[in-house]
């Protein structure tokens, strides 16, 4: 009996040897797991090969999901950050995260590469100092068009509300840059705060409606694409991105002016890796790097070095549609953080989309 209990001991003891073995050889796995890296970006918005490269070169395993307009970026953080490092909030959207408490500080010393950066693009009014983001591309928001089926060149904002285009118009679903753009084909500063403006801008849509086939949440380039609408209001490296592929596709700034924008770079709140995000942003603004994101999602690049060393194609820098010239920028406006007037776009966008039944 007592030769069992001792084999009984000597067995207990073996396999507490083994669990705490398993413990061990389990901690030092977890120790030797890849680091980590979340990024919430825009669709289509950067080369892949690019975060293939970086997971390569710093041993970094990638989250990396989409989103489709700054509306939705917003509200995925507001609540609190589920666990993402960088994200890419728009101009005026950094202004609002930034006085939310939404964004981290960045530590401009992990991220020497900012030299290389045009100084027109630093040290703006929603961030002053750069303390909380840094550009990442430009771009205007615009008419994308198949030719073939309108027949001839747009450039107007009229074309939206032509009765020719019945159902055949996908609108962007971003409420402050639509109604912007709307705002500013009736003569008025996209960033008005005046509610009779912003009213009549919303009831110039719905009294429209018909010609409206969608609210794209920035996907009218695929409605366009696809032949389901013969105009469509996107941002501009999307239509030119399309435009590799399909030969009737065209990209016009109305000639009213219309809406530009920088998409910037920041590391959300409470970011569980922000040395590896901050490594993440110095990579970008290496110039073959930002050049080669540049030539693949077809944005301006804020890169000066990317640009001086000849690394973006010559071919989409001589387009004044990417790299507008002096007499378009100035027709051009930035969407501003216009405080609790936001509302009043809100409550506008509500009727509209209530009213368009889209």
């Amino acid at each position: 009996m007592k030769k069992i209990l001792f084999i009984v001991m000597v067995l207990m003891v073996t396999a507490l040897l083994m669990v705490g073995c398993t413990n061990q050889n389990s901690t030092i796995t977890n120790n030797a797991k890849t680091a980590a890296l979340s990024i919430y970006n825009w669709s289509t918005y950067i080369d892949p090969e690019i975060l293939s490269e970086f997971e390569k070169k710093f041993g970094v395993k990638i989250k990396y999901d989409t989103f489709e307009s700054v509306d939705d970026l917003y509200a995925k953080l507001k609540p609190g950050n589920p666990g993402y490092d960088l994200i890419f909030p728009s101009d005026y959207m950094v202004t609002i995260m930034r006085k939310e408490g939404l964004l981290e500080k960045l530590n401009l010393a992990n991220i020497p590469n900012v030299k290389n950066l045009d100084s027109k693009f630093l040290n703006t009014p929603f961030d002053p100092g750069n303390q909380y983001s840094l550009p990442y591309q430009w771009g205007t928001m615009g008419l994308g068009y198949n030719l073939k089926a309108t027949g001839k060149e747009l450039n107007s904002w009229e074309a939206i509300f032509d009765s020719k285009y019945r159902q055949r118009v996908a609108l962007m679903d971003e409420l402050r840059s639509m109604l912007g753009a709307v705002l500013i084909y009736l003569g008025y500063d996209p960033n008005t705060t005046n509610p009779k403006e912003i009213n009549q801008a919303k009831d110039y849509l719905i009294k429209h409606r018909d010609t409206i086939a969608a609210f794209a949440p920035d996907t009218g380039q695929v409605l366009l694409d696809q032949g389901q609408v013969d105009v469509a209001v996107e941002w501009s490296g999307d239509i030119f991105q399309l435009m590799e592929e399909n030969p009737n596709i065209r990209y016009a700034i109305p000639q009213e002016g219309s809406i530009i924008w920088i998409d910037n770079i920041a590391i959300a709140k409470n970011a569980p890796h922000k040395d590896t995000a901050e490594k993440f942003i110095n990579f970008l603004f290496e110039p073959e790097i930002s050049a080669k994101i540049s030539n693949f999602i077809k944005y301006g690049s804020p890169n000066k070095v990317a640009i001086e060393k000849g690394l973006i194609h010559e071919s989409e820098l001589k387009n004044p549609n990417i790299y507008p010239p002096p007499e378009i920028l100035k027709k051009l406006t930035y969407i501003k953080d216009i405080g609790d007037a936001t509302r009043l776009y809100d409550e506008a966008w509500t009727e509209v989309k209530i009213g368009v039944g889209k």
